[in-house]
């Protein structure tokens, strides 16, 4: 997974084609029992770009796009949001699925 590195990169991706960014941070227990199912959710959704997003880095990021709890999800197609998992429940690999095969435009 990709690790965003600046805001001007967040701006740039989202346009670029199809990403869902993982809103994240390295104390979040929540967002540590979902880390090693990520590789393959990566895997089996290859349409899209994963980049991973700290929160506690990017917080004007979470803040301009209303994410206040972690772990969340915010999908992008050609700068439209598809769509937005963001709680600060812990998510389920099912419930991960579910997000992204409910995203509009999937191919």
């Amino acid at each position: 997974m990709k690790t965003l590195q600046s805001e001007q990169e967040f701006d740039q991706l989202k346009i670029e084609g199809k990403v869902i960014f993982l809103f994240s941070a390295d104390w979040c227990p929540d967002c540590r029992v979902i880390e090693p199912i990520l590789p393959e959710i990566e895997k089996q959704y290859q349409a899209y770009t994963f980049v991973y997003v700290d929160r506690d880095k990017f917080i004007d990021i979470c803040v301009q796009n209303d994410i206040f709890g972690i772990p969340s999800f915010l999908a992008y197609d050609q700068g439209n949001e598809l769509g937005r998992f963001v709680s600060k429940d812990r998510k389920t690999k099912e419930e991960i699925e579910n997000f992204i095969n409910g995203l509009s435009n999937v191919d």
